[in-house]
């Protein structure tokens, strides 16, 4: 497996120690449960070992949300408002500046996939990782941080079905409505090699 080199790889670490105690100290543990934290972890992992299957799953599970958080970033927040905390003066600048993570991201997993290909793989464990991660995040987190969506779609959910059946509505509906076009964009953009 090709290791990334370092000119890429040591500044994307730095990076990633800067980010894990300051949101540790500012948003609690809870908020490494997050499908774009978990990734930005993969994707570390991924540089110093070049495991393809790790940032592969993230592609096919992550990606289509950061691409819409970029979006979002880039229209103010007004988009979907999934980036409007980026705008959101009550919070330190610095604070929204870490939060800046998703664009390394998004170009580190595109990367990734030029230089090493897709791992089909990545769909079905994926999906397991999802259904694993989804009702974990549901029960140690907080309704108001909303971590992954696990009380209703985007930042400010509305509660009309009962939590339990969103929640796996949602568990249902992910794989379906993301993993799989995702995988179909990226097996037919990045051919395995």
């Amino acid at each position: 497996m090709p290791i990334y080199p370092l000119w890429a790889t040591l500044p994307y670490t730095l990076l990633v120690l800067v980010i894990v105690p300051v949101y540790w100290s500012e948003y609690g543990p809870g908020n490494f449960l997050w499908f774009s934290d978990i990734a930005m972890f993969a994707v570390l992992y991924s540089l110093w070992t070049g495991n393809r299957l790790v940032y592969s799953m993230m592609a096919v599970g992550v990606l289509p949300f950061e691409i819409v958080w970029m979006v979002d970033f880039l229209t103010l927040g007004e988009l979907t408002g999934v980036a409007a905390y980026m705008f959101d003066d009550e919070l330190p600048l610095w604070l929204r500046a870490l939060s800046l993570f998703h664009v390394p991201l998004v170009l580190f997993l595109v990367w990734m996939l030029i230089r090493q290909g897709y791992d089909r793989r990545a769909l079905p464990l994926q999906t397991l990782f999802a259904w694993v991660l989804l009702p974990l995040t549901w029960w140690l987190t907080d309704r108001e941080s909303n971590v992954n969506w696990v009380h209703g779609l985007g930042p400010d959910p509305i509660g009309i079905l009962p939590p339990v059946v969103y929640l796996i509505l949602y568990m249902g509906l992910l794989p379906v409505v993301i993993y799989l076009p995702a995988h179909f964009v990226l097996r037919r953009l990045f051919r395995g090699r």
